[in-house]
């Protein structure tokens, strides 16, 4: 007996799915020729479906590129989730930089929709998706800290500013190519986030 077939993303809009899959669709599409290239329409003849049919689940491309960085939101949670190595507030920092980095280099045209300026930060679903990260930041900067929440927002974005730093940095060829390069730039932000929670007294001048 031959298996059976897996559904297309075709098949998945017939019975209903045509929002994830247009999802799904756009992220192949941006990871192919980057998020300028993208359009719904180019979205809808890759499913095979109406050019009209997106617009039932989105009212525009900015607002499809929403859902997708909310999509990209949750695969930073993971690569971040994936890097916890320990419990004490420079663990929690230290795994979000590494998190950070090797998302980076395994989803490099996400990360610049994620982190790029279209479409515009501050949507709920982006905060959702993201707010795991952002609890480890503040959770751990707070603690580091001594619960001076001006201390801590400050140590919370020099962090910030170091992991997206050398993720830049791995995509400009900075740290070589290949797997190799990746482990340099996630051990080189790992130790300057170190660094930088070592310095901390000096952020404050």
């Amino acid at each position: 007996m031959s298996p059976t077939p897996r559904p297309t993303k075709r098949d998945r809009y017939h019975h209903g799915d045509l929002r994830a899959a247009l999802i799904d669709t756009a992220m192949e599409l941006i990871a192919e020729q980057g998020v300028q290239g993208f359009s719904l329409a180019e979205a809808s003849r890759r499913l095979g479906v109406a050019v009209s049919a997106p617009y039932r689940h989105f009212a525009d491309r900015d607002e499809l590129l929403v859902a997708v960085k909310a999509r990209a939101g949750e695969l930073l949670v993971a690569a971040v989730t994936a890097e916890r190595a320990g419990d004490s507030p420079e663990d929690r920092l230290t795994a979000v930089a590494r998190g950070y980095v090797r998302f980076a280099a395994q989803h490099r045209a996400l990360f610049d929709v994620l982190f790029g300026s279209m479409p515009p930060t501050g949507e709920p679903e982006i905060e959702q998706a993201t707010k795991p990260v952002k609890d480890v930041f503040g959770s751990a900067a707070m603690a580091l800290s001594g619960g001076d929440r001006e201390a801590a927002e400050r140590l919370g974005l020099a962090v910030a500013a170091t992991a997206h730093g050398h993720a830049w940095l791995l995509h400009t060829g900075m740290f070589g190519t290949g797997e190799e390069s990746v482990d340099t730039a996630v051990r080189r932000a790992a130790a300057a986030t170190l660094a930088v929670v070592s310095g901390r007294a000096a952020l404050s001048l």
